[in-house]
């Protein structure tokens, strides 16, 4: 009981910052009673094992960022200007950051809302996701990091595979993410890797949980925008989330919060890394 009162107060509404920023959706959030995961058979998998394979080497290259022309009149005003931007090579996880990972990094420990090794971890503060990434390396001798909004960007259109689709992998919504129109019923997150992934074979860039990113929220119009967010109050958050409409899952679109509040049941975060 009090997990499901600490869940509802997160849920409570928060104005938005930053430039043109629309407000959070005011709806209330119910925990469903049946919100509990599938056992899965077979020996589980070491998840941290299981992430080192589930690294996607993205070639660099130059793109358009911001509200492009497929995006169409469902753009909003701080997704422009469109600008050009150019991004060195990297690798990003084909998944969320999934509660498997996060308990096995965090001694077991697991602050979501919606219980499954499989789904995306969530109501995780800034905080917690920088001292996860800390003992991940610790663990793994990587250098595992948050990617940029530019490399995120450029994963979730696909990167030098991209086909100028809306969302990430297709301009149907519903065949790639999981949003308001397909999960209005249940409410909660989903087991990552459900629907189809885009043209680097990566998972759930739109919907499910939206993500948060290196940056530190700007407008396109500042420069330089390479501040990271750990200078900054206010943090990036991309992709969307299950009880968003589609609207809010587009490649292009943007949103803010304060470091503080990023603890929701619905936000989450992605690895990305330099180099492995």
């Amino acid at each position: 009981m009090r997990n499901i009162i600490i869940c509802l107060l997160m849920a409570l509404p928060l104005s938005a910052m930053g430039q043109g920023i629309i407000k959070h959706d005011t709806r209330a959030i119910v925990k469903p009673k049946t919100a509990q995961a599938k056992k899965s058979t077979g020996a589980p998998q070491n998840p941290v094992a299981k992430l080192l394979k589930d690294m996607v080497h993205v070639q660099g290259g130059t793109y358009t960022m911001g509200a492009t022309a497929e995006q169409g009149s469902d753009a909003y005003e701080w997704e422009y200007p469109t600008h050009r931007v150019t991004v060195s090579s990297f690798y990003i996880c084909k998944y969320e950051v999934t509660q498997a990972l996060w308990k096995a990094i965090m001694g077991g420990k697991n602050p979501s809302c919606w219980p499954g090794d499989k789904r995306p971890v969530e109501c995780v503060s800034w905080t917690a996701i920088q001292t996860f990434i800390q003992r991940l390396n610790a663990r793994t001798g990587k250098h595992f990091r948050l990617p940029t909004e530019e490399e995120w960007e450029w994963a979730a259109r696909g990167g030098n595979r991209s086909r100028g689709y809306k969302y990430s992998g297709s301009n149907d919504c519903t065949k790639v993410a999981w949003h308001y129109h397909n999960s209005k019923s249940s409410l909660r997150t989903y087991n990552v890797g459900t629907k189809l992934p885009n043209e680097l074979g990566l998972y759930d860039m739109s919907g499910n949980v939206r993500e948060i990113v290196s940056n530190a929220y700007l407008s396109y119009k500042d420069t330089p925008r390479a501040l990271v967010a750990n200078s900054s109050d206010i943090v990036t958050i991309r992709g969307g989330h299950f009880w968003d409409n589609d609207r809010l899952c587009r490649v292009s679109y943007r949103t803010d919060m304060h470091q503080e509040s990023v603890a929701q049941q619905y936000t989450g975060f992605r690895l990305a890394a330099s180099s492995l």
